[in-house]
């Protein structure tokens, strides 16, 4: 008998936690699905993040290890780079003209606003607070960041992603210039740890089915708030504006992803989506491109033919600084909330939500919520905006983050298979 692939096992799991979801919001299961179901999606989530730091870590030592000319990895970093801010750039772009032609904001009731916007009041407060600390840092702020005082202490803490990157780039430079007799067996150490992590990771994804069962059907729980016809008309109110984000999402990923798969990476399109549907699935499922970054990397190797050289270096820094569906999605909610409000942005405006966004979404958090608190940094450009109209949009923030987080995912993946062509590292054998 076939095994079931992975991602049927993920997608069985999704459907069956929609269905639950559905049951419990009309039975009224809200601290049944709190105490009993969503724990399991959160032992689920907190195991990818658990393997997340030493899979980047080892991967990218025994990836940078192993290159014979340390001007490659300047080349595969310039290379990266341009990909990952030249597609972010468009997202955005691609953001603001779908907006202005759509204009969701038009369509939207005062009562609605009045009633969100008082419903979320004590949310936005807080985020707007950690948008100021963030905002009040010096301009090199980032370069700072990226370099550990610790490393134990940056290992600890997935959202300093960036510094663990810098110091197993840093170490595995220092294996390439050490001589190879003295070198080899810290390399070989390495390429053994990386192994065991990849088959840890084979192991967490075998539970991927039960935690996506828990996560899905305890988010459409809170969704609601227990309520279907609450969810139904705060749904109803925002549509426009959530059909607007998702048709952006939409077009990237399956129009500008496939262009640039099949134009610079020689794979067809459908290969392509097959063989990272499952890290897609998960991406849906755990709202995080860092939780889900150890099977993206396992698909990407394993599916697509990309080199571990490619896959260590490419991906988690992709997942730290790519994010593509985040930066659309905050090109969409400015202009949507500055709609609602009747404040009319003129092109050279609209051009400083282009860079802003652009640069937020590159310091973007790759987990679940980062994008609001970059959304305020966005709107604290334009006075004339009130940032409570953030609270416009929470209602609806989770399920959109799940679709900005498979567009990321993908495009992470769309920048390591052009990368790998362009060195000879794709194995489409």
């Amino acid at each position: 008998m076939k095994k079931l692939a992975l991602h049927w096992k993920i997608i069985i799991g999704m459907a069956l936690g929609v269905i639950y979801g559905v049951m419990g919001t009309s039975m009224g299961w809200v601290e049944f699905t709190s105490d009993w179901i969503k724990p399991w999606g959160t032992i689920f989530i907190n195991m990818l993040k658990m393997i997340a730091v030493p899979l980047v870590l080892f991967s990218l030592v025994t990836g940078v290890a192993s290159l014979k000319d340390l001007s490659a990895l300047s080349r595969m970093g310039a290379k990266a780079i341009a990909l990952y801010i030249g597609t972010t750039l468009f997202a955005v772009s691609l953001g603001l003209v779908i907006v202005n032609v759509i204009q969701p904001g038009k369509s939207f009731s005062e009562e609605t606003r009045v009633l969100l916007a008082e419903q979320n009041k004590t949310a936005v407060t807080a985020k707007i607070a950690m948008a100021e600390e963030t905002k009040n840092q010096s301009p090199l702020q980032p370069m700072i960041d990226m370099v550990p005082q610790n490393l134990i202490e940056a290992a600890s803490d997935n959202s300093m992603m960036l510094k663990v990157i810098f110091f197993s780039i840093l170490f595995g430079i220092g294996i390439v210039v050490t001589p190879p007799d003295k070198a080899a067996p810290v390399k070989a150490f390495f390429e053994s740890a990386n192994e065991v992590v990849l088959k840890m990771v084979d192991i967490i994804m075998a539970y991927a089915p039960i935690g996506v069962f828990a996560l899905m059907g305890s988010i459409i729980i809170e969704i609601s708030g227990g309520d279907a016809s609450n969810a139904i008309n705060i749904l109803s109110g925002l549509g426009v504006y959530s059909l607007t984000v998702i048709l952006g999402l939409a077009i990237m990923l399956f129009v500008v992803y496939p262009f640039l798969v099949m134009r610079f990476g020689k794979i067809r399109f459908m290969k392509f989506f097959r063989s990272i549907a499952p890290a897609q699935l998960l991406a849906f499922s755990t709202s995080s491109s860092a939780a889900t970054l150890p099977l993206t990397i396992e698909c990407c190797e394993e599916k697509l033919g990309i080199s571990k050289k490619i896959t260590g270096f490419v991906l988690p820094l992709g997942a730290t600084i790519n994010m593509n569906g985040t930066s659309l999605y905050q090109a969409v909610a400015a202009i949507f909330i500055a709609q609602v409000y009747g404040v009319d942005l003129s092109i050279s405006e609209q051009l400083i939500i282009l860079a802003t966004a652009t640069l937020a979404s590159i310091g973007s958090a790759a987990v679940p919520g980062a994008g609001i608190v970059m959304l305020v940094i966005v709107l604290g450009s334009f006075p004339q905006i009130p940032l409570e109209g953030i609270g416009l949009i929470f209602a609806v923030d989770r399920i959109l983050d799940m679709c900005r987080t498979v567009i990321n995912v993908t495009g992470d993946a769309t920048v390591a298979v052009i990368i790998a062509k362009t060195e000879g590292e794709l194995n489409t054998k």
